[in-house]
């Protein structure tokens, strides 16, 4: 996977997230991502139902693509026409949408425009953290930060 840029590009704390939103930070990509993770693999529905602005859209596809989270692949020769499809890195945004939803239908609506659910028994599907170490459920306010960027504490530059 490439990265449109590098950490040297990035202001402040080495963060993974900071890194991740350079990538996919603006709108248009993430409901790209969204669209294209629900079966809309072509241009004209990606658009249609994102309602981002055609130039925009192609500018955040490209993107993507150089990224390494979205391949094209040309399903007619003439004229050229192409598919989008993510790759295993575009698939792994898949849980940032449902975590992004699940917060959206808690916050942002005051009903839910669709729900997911798993597809082996029809429940409803959540978002939720648990330990690599015990496998147990993890509840937000339980996590805490282990720093690993050299020169950066939890709160900020280590002082010299």
């Amino acid at each position: 996977m490439t990265t449109s840029s590098s950490r040297a590009d990035l202001p402040g704390r080495p963060c993974s997230i900071a890194s991740t939103l350079a990538v996919v930070g603006e709108k248009w990509a993430l409901l790209a991502v969204r669209e294209i993770s629900l079966g809309n693999h072509r241009f004209d529905a990606i658009a249609r139902n994102t309602g981002a602005p055609r130039d925009r859209l192609a500018a955040r596809l490209r993107a993507l693509e150089d990224a390494g989270v979205v391949e094209r692949r040309q399903y007619s020769e003439r004229p050229p026409r192409f598919e989008y499809h993510l790759t295993a890195a575009g698939a792994d945004l898949r849980l940032v949408l449902q975590a992004l939803r699940s917060w959206g239908d808690r916050w942002a609506v005051d009903t839910p425009p669709a729900t997911f659910v798993h597809g082996g028994c029809d429940g409803d599907v959540e978002v939720v953290l648990h330990c690599r170490g015990c496998g147990q459920h993890v509840a937000p306010d339980e996590l805490r930060a282990r720093t690993s960027a050299p020169g950066w504490t939890r709160t900020g530059p280590a002082q010299a």
